[in-house]
């Protein structure tokens, strides 16, 4: 019995460090944002359908991320009247405030530096587009076959928007700065592994102590 309960704490101890180490693959790509009051909501159309209005807040931020639910949003103010202060208003045009982000280094590839985040003031024609904006203001784009938007300003080099292997994807929340830490076991698995330790260490002074009281 008492090596039975070893097995199932090994076994246990297994189990919690495969999942501490199991991680879905994600998607490294620009996502795209609208600003509604004082969040940043996740765009329902690409920049090349959206028509943003005068006085609109859009935007960009490249990162890695498995979904929407989780992708990472821009970080930089996002106040219009800050950003357009520079660009007065123009009969016959409409300025968007645009932010872009150009990540972290956690979610650059490899021999990639993002360059540090901005934002801009795109002054268009009333009928223009997300997409239009940009590139009046963060040239060069760069597209792939299928209009999904790859690079602005150039960034990055390579990739469109490429899947990742679970190792591949970074272990930090895309939604928050950069940790310092290093990349070793996180606190819950620690204290999870902790727990079955002290667990299994009682299953197995149990079992002596009724072996014991049998003999």
């Amino acid at each position: 019995m008492i090596r039975r309960a070893v097995l199932l704490l090994l076994a246990s101890l297994l189990l919690l460090a495969g999942a501490g180490q199991a991680q879905a693959a994600g998607y490294r790509y620009w996502s795209f944002w609208e600003r509604d009051g004082d969040r940043w909501v996740y765009a329902t159309q690409g920049p090349g359908t959206t028509r943003p209005s005068d006085g609109d807040v859009q935007g960009f931020r490249f990162a890695v991320s498995e979904d929407s639910a989780d992708a990472a949003r821009p970080r930089p103010a996002a106040d219009f009247d800050a950003i357009c202060a520079r660009t007065p208003a123009r009969d016959g045009a409409k300025r968007v405030a645009l932010v872009i982000d150009f990540g972290t280094r956690r979610d650059a590839a490899r021999g990639e530096t993002p360059p540090p985040a901005r934002t801009a003031c795109a002054r268009v024609a009333p009928d223009a587009t997300t997409a239009d904006a940009l590139a009046a203001v963060a040239k060069p784009l760069r597209y792939d076959t299928n209009a999904l938007l790859c690079a602005i300003a150039g960034y990055p080099e390579q990739g469109c928007g490429e899947q990742l292997s679970g190792e591949e994807t970074p272990k930090a929340d895309t939604a928050h700065e950069e940790s310092s830490g290093d990349d070793g076991p996180s606190v819950g698995l620690v204290a999870g592994v902790a727990v079955v330790v002290l667990l299994g260490g009682a299953a197995i002074w149990q079992v002596r102590r009724r072996a014991r009281g049998q003999s």
